[in-house]
């Protein structure tokens, strides 16, 4: 069940930022992440204090549930057995983890969209300019050859014209060869 998640208007998309980029940093860097123990992160000493105080250490997360601070489990990319999800902060104590996750899902989704959709778009214009290409040198072909065809005009009608000034126009003039 999800549970509506109230947003004001006056965070900070500045901070929002910057702990999506650091869950895209700290989930990519997954692979090679090792878990620490309780005893050695101290995140349950922050138990009894507040949630910004739990939060300034990087492997907490804080839970409503119970107002506890717990170890981040870094083997696993959610925390789900120790806290609901709609409960969990990290990061900041106004970042509801559960809308975090929504919210990240969205925007990889409509990132994947935008780029296939670019990539469409790109290919589809390379497709239709290159017929429209086609139909343009098509068109300009013709063009030569109609002007190829009105200057051997000019010059058959100039011809002509020089021809009948010295009355070489009809054909029983023959050339021959002189011996």
């Amino acid at each position: 069940m999800l549970i509506p998640v109230q947003v004001s208007l006056h965070q900070n998309m500045d901070s929002g930022l910057f702990v999506l980029c650091f869950i895209v940093a700290t989930s990519m860097s997954m692979g090679s992440a090792v878990e620490v123990s309780p005893h050695h992160s101290g995140c349950a000493m922050y138990t009894n204090t507040s949630c910004e105080q739990c939060l300034k250490n990087v492997s907490c997360f804080w839970c409503f549930v119970d107002n506890s601070c717990k170890d981040y489990p870094t083997s696993r990319i959610l925390p789900t057995h120790s806290c609901q999800l709609s409960k969990v902060r990290w990061g900041m104590c106004w970042v509801n983890f559960e809308a975090l996750i929504i919210a990240m899902a969205t925007l990889a989704g409509l990132i994947l969209l935008s780029v296939t959709l670019c990539c469409y778009c790109c290919c589809r214009r390379n497709c239709c300019s290159n017929a429209n290409e086609d139909e343009r040198w098509e068109q300009e072909r013709r063009a030569r050859l109609e002007r190829q065809e009105s200057r051997k005009a000019e010059r058959r009608v100039r011809s002509d014209q020089i021809r009948r000034k010295y009355g070489l126009l009809n054909g029983d003039a023959t050339y021959s060869q002189l011996i």
